[in-house]
């Protein structure tokens, strides 16, 4: 019977000590990607610890000398938090308006105080000021 325990114990602390693969190390468990003559691509990813992402884009053509081509895209990623919860992240990039992320984990501002929003609200109204003080 003591010897069993003993075993047992060896046996654990054996399993307990050998190395365990990090997050850094996880695997690519599926991935596409294809990349157009045109410019248009996409690409997508998972890996064995559960992340995922993928991306589609275009290549908007400048419609004058002076601008340059570039590059408008949407994708997504998820993974698992540290705390077991899902994090999602939907994304779309362009020349207009930017990186434009959106997901719940996202800080979100807090809300205008009325009285703010109601000398926000008359100063828009007023007519603009042309004259240099």
């Amino acid at each position: 019977m003591k010897c069993e325990i003993v075993l047992l114990l060896a046996c654990a602390t054996a399993t307990l000590a050998a190395p365990q693969r990090s997050d850094a190390e996880a695997e690519i468990i599926a991935q596409d990607n294809n990349i157009e003559p045109d410019g248009t691509y996409q690409y997508s990813y998972e890996t064995a610890n559960g992340i995922r992402g993928q991306e589609t884009g275009t290549l908007k053509r400048a419609n004058t000398p002076d601008t340059s081509d570039v590059i408008v895209a949407a994708g997504s990623i998820s993974y698992t938090a540290p705390d077991g919860s899902l994090v999602e992240l939907s994304y779309t990039a362009d020349d207009e308006n930017g990186f434009q992320p959106s997901g719940a984990h996202l800080p979100t501002p807090p809300p205008i105080p009325p009285q703010i929003q109601k000398a926000l609200d008359y100063l828009a109204s007023l007519p603009p000021s042309n004259q240099r003080r």
